[in-house]
């Protein structure tokens, strides 16, 4: 496992257990069997939903864009703000909100 995640795992701490799976050449970021996140060249990215993507946005994070043949595709998945990877407790803050939209999504 790479240094980044075992870095994840560190500030995934106060929101509660985390497990990274090889997905894409990335990985799947999971809490309670429901995929929270992604990473992608050591950049992690949360779940947003149509509740939680005007706060990614508001703070001008990018979403998680992949080419499909000649286009370029979003996901709903944004980058984690830069003080959430520098606090567990911020980062309780943004898991939680990614959390959150997972749980609505599998609705």
């Amino acid at each position: 496992m790479s240094n980044y995640i075992e870095f994840l795992k560190e500030m995934f701490a106060e929101f509660g257990d985390i497990r990274a799976r090889k997905m894409f050449g990335g990985h799947g970021i999971y809490h309670n069997d429901l995929m929270i996140g992604l990473v992608a060249d050591d950049m992690l990215y949360l779940k947003v939903d149509a509740v939680t993507v005007s706060k990614f946005r508001h703070r001008g994070m990018s979403q998680f864009m992949y080419q499909k043949g000649q286009k370029m595709v979003g996901m709903s998945y944004y980058q984690a703000p830069e003080e959430a990877l520098e606090d567990p407790s911020e980062m309780r803050h943004w898991a939680a909100l990614a959390y959150e939209a997972a749980l609505r999504s599998r609705n």
